[in-house]
């Protein structure tokens, strides 16, 4: 027990000094700890470290590489968006990158056995940045009020949302084939539109189920609820002079997982499915997002003792819809046509700039690649790179001058993941 609350208190500082991050499948990572982000972000049957177990399915922890014994991880990904917009009218352009950072997102897990018999029950913690997205536009082309007739050139034009989450679990072994799990999870988040921040918190389970009817095949399925939070006064969508509270729900998701490892090649290969139901969560519904289907394939092969070499893919069709042949103009009375959000209206050019260029989660196709290397039997160092291939959205619409305009934002990412396991 001892272990498990200096554990908790590692925890609880990683959360206090996590930054921002922007994500992948939607606005989430498309996975936790550099051994699942090099897989593709695989790991709802056969997750290798502690961390990816309690993020992608709690009841692997029963099955993993570090049973029975306990294990630690610490892993950090360094996280490298590139994004840019740009607004075309008969009167010329305006484009802008947004400011380029690099987002360090922490992550800590671990898992012990708990009872007499160690396979029986586990004990899993896990602390990480699991969303996280945002541009910055400050102090560009894009964020001016000359244009038109004094009005922003857009909305949007700062965005901060992100999420750490907190997940304690517990694991049992029924069966010597089959294991049940449940995580818990707390949410901490802050939400920043350009008038200060918001911070809400949201609570909920995840569920999950092991089962391996040979020794070589895991089958996993897993459930995540949904998890709401409100922002209270983060800013004012109606323009009535009062910051007006927003709802915003992480969506609920169904993931499902196969894995098989070719012994005497010890060769691992796993494949993961997600059903991501943005389009019923509040917030993302207000903004038009359509549900995802994450497809992700992974393999890691270990050439010889202690090296593992590791490679995925993971795709997702942007969640955010495109929207043509809106009016977005303004008449002596102010805007010709408006959109509800929440039981707010935004003039529509705004809202569309707002989705468009606020929240451009439009990547689908990522490449990974890593490396781990067993120093010792109880030590492990983890390396992995992804890229997210350039993709956009593009929107055509009338501005609030009367004439056409096309609305574009473009988004890359590139992140570099590291990590360390220990087992005792």
């Amino acid at each position: 027990m001892r272990k498990i609350f200096v554990c908790m208190a590692i925890l609880a500082c990683t959360l206090m000094f996590a930054t921002a991050s922007m994500a992948t499948n939607g606005d989430n990572l498309i996975g936790i700890g550099p051994i699942s982000r090099a897989m593709g972000g695989t790991g709802i049957a056969a997750p290798q470290d502690a961390i990816s177990a309690v993020f992608s399915n709690p009841a692997a922890m029963c099955f993993g590489p570090y049973c029975p014994s306990s294990e630690i991880n610490f892993s950090g990904t360094l996280f490298m968006p590139k994004i840019d917009a740009k607004i075309t009218t008969a009167n010329g352009v305006v484009k802008a990158d947004s400011e380029d950072n690099v987002y360090a997102i922490p992550a800590i897990g671990l898992s012990v056995p708990i009872s007499e018999t160690p396979q029986n029950w586990r004990f899993g913690l896990a602390a990480y940045g699991v969303t996280g997205l945002g541009v910055d536009y400050r102090d560009t082309p894009i964020d001016q009020a000359s244009y038109p007739s004094g009005a922003p050139v857009a909305s949007g034009e700062y965005t901060e949302l992100q999420i750490m989450k907190f997940a304690p679990s517990l694991s049992f072994q029924l069966l010597p084939n089959l294991s049940l799990g449940l995580a818990f999870h707390i949410d901490y988040e802050t939400l920043d539109l350009g008038d200060g921040g918001s911070t809400a918190y949201s609570f909920g389970f995840q569920p999950g189920i092991i089962y391996k009817p040979i020794d070589n095949l895991s089958l996993g399925l897993t459930y995540v609820s949904p998890q709401k939070a409100t922002f209270d006064n983060v800013t004012d969508f109606d323009q009535d002079g009062r910051r007006d509270d927003l709802d915003l729900e992480a969506p609920q998701q169904v993931g499902f997982g196969v894995a098989y490892l070719f012994t005497g090649i010890e060769l691992l290969l796993e494949a993961d499915t997600k059903w991501i139901n943005w389009s019923n969560a509040d917030g993302y519904d207000d903004f038009d997002w359509d549900d995802q289907w994450v497809f992700a394939i992974g393999a890691q092969w270990q050439p010889i003792q202690g090296l593992f070499l590791r490679a995925g893919y993971n795709y997702a069709e942007s969640p955010v819809n495109e929207h043509n042949g809106w009016d977005g103009s303004f008449g002596p009375g102010g805007p010709n046509s408006v959109t509800n959000v929440q039981g707010k209206t935004l003039p529509t050019y705004y809202y569309e700039t707002f989705r468009t260029i606020g929240f451009p989660a439009v990547v689908e196709h990522h490449l990974t690649f890593g490396v781990g290397y067993q120093i010792t039997p109880t030590v492990e160092l983890n390396v992995g790179y992804m890229y997210g291939f350039e993709n956009d959205i593009t929107e055509t619409g009338i501005n609030p001058d009367g004439d056409p305009v096309e609305i574009k934002s473009t988004l890359s990412e590139q992140a570099i993941d590291f990590g360390f396991t220990w087992r005792f």
